[in-house]
Formats: structure tokens, sequence, C-alpha cells
């Protein structure tokens, strides 16, 4: 029969898990758990005349988030994550296999120019992009210097330039993840596949795409949730022609004036990105490649 444990001994297998573990549930109880709930709780107020937060109950915060207007910059929204993230597969998919499979010292290199990024901050670099793409911008003086145009082109201010933007400030977050995945690949079973005559493209349809198929679910999830809310991207190449469900909320907290309204738009966006984290779970991908 096995003896109980006494208050000692428990205390003296707990205490060192509640020193370690402890002041990081603390600080996320303070800077992650309290803000949301906060949110939560403000999404549910009202404004005064004065668009001073008035802390009575009402649902009518929800009730504006179905007006046509808005449904459109859902619309908006959806569709320039979806180029966005489909235009990542397709440029990072190639990019991340050379890296991944690549035996020479130039690895580490192609490794270097997908991490150099990060050491800039994005809003910088998306300036740089306003400048280059100008008026009177780099690309626009070439083309009049090769005789292409006679008068400058105007490249910023249309969806097509936000795309562009986002693709550059999330191609990162694509290529990571799946070289990862690739770089896990079994030799054995390409070399499998070209015995058994399989030519390239069937063998990167039947044996290499379903084998990186969490690679590219997650680097999916990490560019399609925060394309959504990257309003200053839009901000900037967009000129406000191109809002996205970030520009809503940033409006609704600044200029607007109306933080009730935002914080309901920022549940929703919470929302969407909780439930796009369990599909991908469900799915049986990796929770640990998301940093989640």
């Amino acid at each position: 029969m096995m003896k109980k444990r006494s208050k000692h001994e428990f205390k003296s297998n707990t205490m060192p898990a509640m020193v370690t573990v402890g002041p990081v549930a603390i600080l996320l109880l303070f800077l992650v758990v309290a803000p949301l709930i906060f949110v939560a709780v403000m999404s549910f107020c009202q404004t005064d005349e004065f668009y001073n937060v008035v802390y009575r109950f009402t649902a009518v915060n929800y009730g504006k988030l179905v007006s046509e207007d808005y449904l459109k910059i859902y619309a908006q929204s959806l569709l320039i994550a979806f180029v966005t993230t489909l235009i990542c597969v397709l440029v990072g998919y190639p990019f991340a296999y050379v890296i991944a499979r690549t035996k020479s010292k130039k690895k580490q290199l192609f490794y270097m120019l997908v991490i150099i990024p990060f050491w800039t901050n994005s809003l910088i670099r998306i300036y740089g992009w306003r400048t280059f793409l100008g008026n009177s911008g780099w690309l626009n003086k070439l083309l009049m210097t090769i005789g292409v145009v006679s008068e400058p082109v105007e490249f910023l201010y249309k969806t097509g330039t936000t795309v562009l933007g986002m693709v550059y400030c999330f191609i990162p977050f694509m290529v990571l993840p799946l070289y990862t995945a690739i770089e896990k690949l079994d030799d054995s079973l390409l070399e499998a596949s070209s015995d058994l005559g399989a030519k390239p493209v069937k063998t990167l349809f039947e044996v290499i795409l379903p084998l990186t198929a969490s690679g590219i679910f997650s680097g999916c999830i990490m560019v399609f949730i925060p394309c959504l809310g990257y309003f200053f991207v839009s901000n900037i190449l967009g000129g406000g022609n191109t809002d996205m469900i970030g520009n809503l909320i940033e409006r609704q907290f600044k200029s607007a004036n109306n933080w009730p309204l935002g914080a309901a738009l920022s549940i929703i966006l919470i929302l969407v990105t909780l439930l796009l984290v369990k599909i991908y779970q469900k799915l049986g991908g990796d929770m640990d490649s998301l940093g989640v």
C-alpha cells in the first residue's frame, strides 16, 4: 500500500515549479489576459456625445459590424490576404526547397537572405517601397531614362501595390516553416519514387507536397492572419484605397475616437484567428510551428 505524501514533500516538489512558472504566468496574466478582457468588456460599452466611453452594456457595436460598407471591407481584406498568401506560397516554396535541399556552403547565405529583413523595422521597409515606387522614385526614373514611358507612372495607391507590400513583409514567414518541413524530407522516399519511374512533376505532387503539407498550412496561417491586421501597409502603399480590417480598427481608435466599436472589431479579428488556428490543429498541424 502506497504511503500518502506529506505536505512537506508536496511543497518541496511544487515550489521549484511555482518559482519557475509563477513569474511567467503573472506576466502573461497582466500583459495578455487582462488586456483581452478589457477589450472584450469595452466592445459592449457605449460612447456619449463627447466620445467618452460609457460603461453601459449594449450589443449595438456588434450590430454595426454587419453594415454593407463594413462587409465590403471584410471581403476586400480576405481577398488581399488570400492573394498575398497564395503568392507567398508560389514564390516561397521553390526558394525554401532550394535552401533546404542544397548541400553547398551557399545554404547559410540563402538562409541569411530570409532572416536579414527582420533586422529592420517593417514600417521603414514599407516607406522604402513608397519612395522606390513614387512618381519621382527610382523605378519611374529608370523607366523614363530607358524610354519605356514618357511621364511618371502612378504605381502607388492601388490594390496591387498593397499586395506587393504584404508579400514583401510576409514572405519570410512563409519560407521559414516551409524550410523546416522540406528539410525533414527523407531522401530515400525521393529515390524510391524515381526508381519506380515517377517523373519529377509526379514526385512533386504525390510525394513532396503531401509530406510538406504541414509546412505549407503553417506558413499560410502565419501569413493570412497577420495580413488582415497590417493596416500601415495599405495606409502607406494603398493610400486608403484598399482598406482592410486593420484599417477599420486603427481608424476607430484614432480619428473616429469610437473605442467600443474598435474593440468589437478587434474581438471579431481575434475570433477569426482562433478559428483558423483551431482548424489548423484539427488538421494535425504542429502548434509549436505557430509559436502557440
